[in-house]
Order: C-alpha cells, then sequence, then structure tokens
C-alpha cells in the first residue's frame, strides 16, 4: 500500500506493528511478523533512514524503537515523494521541448537540402517517407491505386495510417480501377474508409500509382510498370498542381463505391443533393440530418466539391455549380 513512498510491504507491517506496540523490540516483531529475523532487521533500518522510526529516548525502557506518527512521518514522505514526482515531470517537459527542438532542426535542414523532386529508392523508403507525410498531413489525402492495394503500403500499415489521418479530420479519396469492385480485399477496405468518412471510386484505367497529399507534395513511381523499384517526391508547385488537376479530372469521372453512378457532371446523388441544399442555406447540422449521414462527412464532402469548383467559399462554389450546369 505505501510501496509509492518507498516503503516496502515488510516494513509496512513493521512500522503498523510498532504503532499498535510501541514497547515491542526486534524479537517480539520476528514473533509476531514471522518473518526472518534479518528481514526485519533490515526493515528497522529502513523505517529509520525514511524517519518513521526513532531511537527510543529512554534508552530502551519504554521499547527500543519510537515511531514517528503517520500524520507527521507519511505526510513528509508524501511530500518528498510529491517533491520527487515533480522534478520528474519539469524533466519530461523539458525533454518534449528538446525533442520538439529538435525535429524543427530536422524540418530545416531537410528543408534546405529537399530539392524539387527527390528520389526514393525501393519500397522501404517510400513507405517510411509516405508514413512521414500522412502523419502530418492535415486537409487531404488523395491516391490512385491501379491493380488492387496499394503497392506503396501494405494493407495493415495503410488502415493504420488512414485510421489516424482521419482521427485528425483529414479527407481522404482513393481511386481505384473497375476491376478493383471485384477484389474482396479492396472492397473490405472500401466499406471500412466509408464508415469513417473516407471516400472510394473507381474509374476503367488509371495512368499510375499516385499520392497527393495537402495537395503540396505527391509521389509517383520511378517506373509506373513497376511501383516497387521506388517513388519519385514531388514538391515543385507547378507539377504538383498538374498532378492534383489530373486527379480531379479522373475523379470528377469515376463512379463511388456503393452508390448510384455519377451524372455527366461527375456527381453523385449525395453531392448533388449537398449542392441543392447548399444554394437553400442550410447549415451542415440540417445537411447532415436530411442526407442521413454524420457531419464529417458533409463537411469532407462538401470540401472535396469546392476544390472540383476552384471555389473559395461555399457561396462561390454554389454560383459556379449553377455556372456549369451542375444543379
Amino acid at each position: 500500500m505505501l510501496d509509492a513512498l518507498g516503503v516496502d510491504a515488510v516494513a509496512e507491517a513493521v512500522y503498523r506493528a510498532l504503532l499498535q506496540h510501541p514497547t515491542w523490540g526486534l524479537h517480539e516483531l520476528v514473533a509476531h511478523l514471522g518473518r526472518p529475523e534479518d528481514e526485519v532487521r533490515a526493515s528497522l533500518d529502513a523505517l529509520m533512514r525514511m524517519a518513521l522510526l526513532r531511537p527510543s529516548p529512554d534508552g530502551g525502557a519504554a521499547g527500543p524503537y519510537r515511531p514517528v506518527s503517520p500524520e507527521i512521518g507519511l505526510a513528509s514522505l508524501l511530500a518528498r515523494t510529491e517533491a520527487e514526482l515533480y522534478r520528474r515531470q519539469q524533466e519530461i517537459a523539458a525533454i518534449r521541448k528538446a525533442i520538439a527542438a529538435i525535429a524543427l532542426e530536422y524540418d530545416a535542414i531537410r528543408g534546405d537540402r529537399q530539392a524539387a523532386f527527390e528520389r526514393l529508392d525501393g519500397l522501404d523508403a517510400v513507405r517510411s517517407r509516405l508514413e512521414e507525410l500522412v502523419h502530418k498531413a492535415r486537409s487531404e489525402y488523395a491516391s490512385f491505386t491501379p491493380g488492387g492495394p496499394s503497392a506503396f503500403t501494405p494493407p495493415e500499415a495503410r488502415h493504420q495510417l488512414d485510421r489516424r489521418a482521419l482521427e485528425r479530420g483529414v479527407l481522404i479519396r482513393n481511386v481505384y480501377q473497375d476491376g478493383c469492385r471485384n477484389h474482396a480485399e479492396t472492397l473490405r477496405y472500401a466499406q471500412w474508409l466509408a464508415a469513417r468518412g473516407g471516400q472510394t471510386r473507381s474509374c476503367p484505367t488509371l495512368p499510375m500509382s499516385l499520392v497527393i497529399v495537402d495537395r503540396r507534395v505527391a509521389l509517383v513511381p520511378l517506373d509506373p510498370a513497376e511501383p516497387r523499384r521506388g517513388a519519385l517526391e514531388v514538391t515543385a508547385p507547378g507539377v504538383v498542381e498538374g498532378l492534383c488537376a489530373l486527379f480531379e479530372h479522373v475523379w470528377a469521372i469515376s463512379v463511388p463505391f456503393g452508390e448510384a453512378p455519377a451524372d455527366g457532371h461527375g456527381l453523385s446523388p449525395v453531392e448533388r443533393t449537398l449542392l441543392r441544399l447548399l444554394l437553400d442555406g442550410v447549415t451542415d447540422e440540417t445537411a447532415a440530418r436530411r442526407l442521413g449521414v454524420s457531419l464529417r462527412t458533409v463537411r469532407r464532402t462538401m470540401s472535396s466539391l469546392m476544390s472540383r469548383l476552384g471555389a473559395r467559399s461555399r457561396f462561390e462554389a454554389g454560383a459556379r455549380a449553377v455556372q456549369r450546369g451542375w444543379l
């Protein structure tokens, strides 16, 4: 019970016994506790060091030890323990600051030395970098995945990365080839993702594997025919913008998993209804209730629509949807 204060079970039993029988000496304690004499003697020494026992001032007439009152002795131990905990907390806080500083230095060094294109050789290098990018993602994670599960990340690792991103409110959009609709693992992943607010579509063909994070960095395969050879990390704004445009074009003509085919403008029924509700001036909460989906899904879908429309506000998105004949 008092282990947290540094008092083990035997020492605690000795202390309690002396509080009840202050005249007892070593032999009485050994007989009462049924413990070896050297063990009881060691506990007495430990209690003396912790100031829970003091030598009897009368030379032993009233017993060789005088137990210190728990209100004083244990309270003093507790205060020392609390002080030690506070010191450790301060050390941990300092360590956290040091880690943050080192991470900033690493990012700065990486930023200084990183060119607009960086080669990542081999699957391990790609997976390691992809894990870093998804961990830092703040708004969106989009991908093309030809031929089934991602060549860049195995299914179990993909689930872990996506779960963490979704928990931070990151929008995840994936496009597969139509043939993957008959792939059991891909269907399970699409259902898992949809249940958490992610979006999955398919189209007849895809140009290559592609990952875009926050519309600022992209990964493309070194060899589209063999993605496992590695990838090229692209940060050049013009190239990334072109890849984003490619993704949006393919996304618009792709068909959502588990939904009716999109209309001539690439809109699913949910997206078209959401745009109509937007023009009606309803709130996100009301739209979520009417559509029977979560508030997070409404906001992610709206974010996707605004991105496709190139709109900076919802009012502008509604106006552009009308101009393009979407409504």
